[in-house]
């Protein structure tokens, strides 16, 4: 649905390895878990490492320690994850607040490449885990800077971010320089992210390294409800006025420019503690996963790639998703253009979040057996009709509409329809994350599990950018009012608008649009849906990688 409650499989990606030396700069490697599942409604979400393919940690010196012993380091970890998840929520506020001012889908399209650097992440990542200063530590070196710029980019975005988003009084939103803008805070985020990550192995003792992925979880959830769900709903005035206020007043309690304001400051401050404050341990030896540096790391991948069984993967799991684009990208801004406010939809994703833990457990239970693709092809139709089902609530959404909003009922429906594409959804990402697992070559798991769930996202990005930019030409309007007037550009509209007529939708392509996602979504599942379940039964040879030392 809408960026603020649709579920986004591409949200985050774990990283490749890289090597280790002992130079001033240090060109090292490092077997990193491969991804989490972790529940998502939003722009993240990323699964989790099997604590299986993690190396071996040596044995303490100490003693095993308790979770209370490192219970500073835990909530360290907590506070950069919380961190980590503002920029998320911010930048998934944002194409909400862009429809409310009539941005076109066009602008929506080239917006949302702002949610790609956390799937394309696995390009920089090995040299953020290879190149580092020694003497200052190996995530430090990366996570200090990185924080710093974060924080100084919001302090002046804030200044900046109220011209961007237009002013309301003919004045539109520059969506160039809000992308430009928010795709810069969001691969620094990313790069934070990869710097978090690797530092959360080292961080904990091998008793409590469970816990980096609870960290991640909630860490990256909360920063997440804050920067989005929290943040529409205090910068909206109608919500502040009827819930938060006895006196109406004309705006919300706080505004974009102040919310980044204060994030920026928070961000300067507890980089500056942590910098100051927290010492790194003493780096783990890497073990099998070893690779020899950043250039042998890149050698990996494409070698991992070029497997006619890992090369046929790609392709099917790169256009397996064009049937859910029109409903998963375009839904939720359609709701917001036909009157639903973007604050009740953000909270919507509230009550998602229960069933956001409980589904990956259950499910899990179905996808565990050597044949999880099964789960993914069953749940797939079932999801391309829901796409038909947001089509009609869109259709429905005017028809209830009254003076005062919407009636209780219709929000009902609006989060029963959400809870059952959840249901979908996670029956197909627990499967896709199950069958890359299974096939990882356990050598070099990291490396390889990343690369395949690093392909899944993308198969999501795409699509979802390809189905916002596709609305506007595929929707027809005419000029009602002005003879020898159209309504194809806009351009066209100003003239029709000049001679005293209105542009009038005849043909939403919204709706055009998600029939014919449909029809290609079915289309897969039927010729290529059973090609995809056979790469279940290739041999595990098919997938070993050939590696010469």
């Amino acid at each position: 649905m809408s960026p603020a409650i649709a579920a986004k499989e591409g949200g985050r990606q774990r990283r490749a390895g890289s090597s280790s030396h002992h130079h001033c700069l240090d060109v090292r490697s490092e077997a990193p878990p491969a991804p989490r599942l972790c529940g998502d409604g939003r722009p993240r979400g990323e699964a989790e490492a099997p604590l299986l393919l993690l190396p071996p940690l040596p044995p303490e010196a100490g003693g095993p320690r308790g979770c209370r012993a490192e219970l500073g380091s835990v909530l360290l970890l907590l506070v950069l994850y919380v961190l980590q998840g503002i920029p998320l929520g911010l930048a998934g506020s944002v194409p909400l607040i862009l429809q409310s001012k009539s941005a076109s889908y066009t602008d929506q399209a080239f917006f949302s490449f702002v949610f790609w650097p956390f799937s394309l992440k696995l390009l920089w990542a090995p040299l953020v885990d290879a190149v580092y200063v020694r003497r200052f530590g190996r995530r430090k070196s990366w996570l200090v800077p990185t924080q710093y710029v974060l924080g100084l980019f919001m302090l002046y975005l804030s200044t900046r971010v109220d011209l961007l988003l237009g002013d309301g009084e003919g004045r539109g939103p520059d969506v160039v320089a809000l992308t430009v803008a928010f795709f810069l805070f969001e691969f620094l985020a990313a790069t934070q992210d990869i710097a978090v990550d690797g530092w959360a192995l080292t961080m904990l003792s091998r008793e409590n390294v469970g816990y980096a992925s609870t960290c991640n979880s909630v860490g990256q959830t909360a920063g997440y409800f804050l920067g989005n769900v929290l943040f529409l709903a205090l910068e909206s005035a109608s919500f502040c006025n009827k819930y938060l206020r006895f006196q109406p007043q004309p705006r919300g309690i706080v505004t974009l420019a102040d919310f980044l304001f204060f994030w920026g400051a928070v961000f300067l401050i507890t980089t500056t503690l942590v910098a100051l404050l927290k010492k790194e341990n003493k780096e783990l030896m890497p073990t099998k996963e070893e690779t020899k540096g950043i250039t042998d790391t890149y050698r990996l991948l494409f070698s991992i790639i070029k497997m006619p069984a890992v090369l046929t993967f790609c392709l099917l799991i790169l256009t397996a998703k064009v049937g859910f684009s029109a409903a998963d990208a375009v839904t939720g801004l359609k709701l917001v253009e036909e009157g639903v406010p973007k604050e009740h939809l953000a909270l919507l994703a509230v009550p998602m979040v229960p069933l956001q833990i409980i589904l990956p457990l259950i499910i899990s239970k179905y996808t565990a057996g050597p044949q999880p693709l099964n789960t993914f092809y069953k749940a797939m139709p079932f999801r391309l009709l829901l796409g038909l089902e947001f089509a009609f609530l869109v259709w429905w959404t005017p028809k209830v509409k009254h003076e005062g909003g919407f009636p209780v009922y219709y929000y009902a429906v609006v989060l029963l329809s959400y809870a059952l594409h959840q249901i979908t959804l996670y029956s197909m990402y627990v499967a896709i994350m199950a069958f890359n697992a299974k096939v990882s070559d356990p050598l070099i798991g990291g490396t390889y599990m990343t690369l395949l769930n690093t392909v899944s996202n993308l198969g999501g990005n795409w699509p979802s950018t390809v189905a916002l930019w596709l609305v506007d030409p595929l929707t027809v309007k005419e000029c009602v009012g002005a003879q020898e007037q159209t309504c194809g550009t806009t351009v066209a509209a100003e003239l029709c608008t000049k001679a005293g007529g209105s542009c009038v939708t005849t043909l939403d392509g919204y709706y055009v649009e998600s029939v014919i996602c449909v029809i290609l979504g079915f289309g897969w599942w039927f010729l290529l849906g059973p090609k995809f379940k056979k790469l279940q039964d290739e041999g595990q040879s098919s997938w070993k990688c050939k590696r010469t030392n």
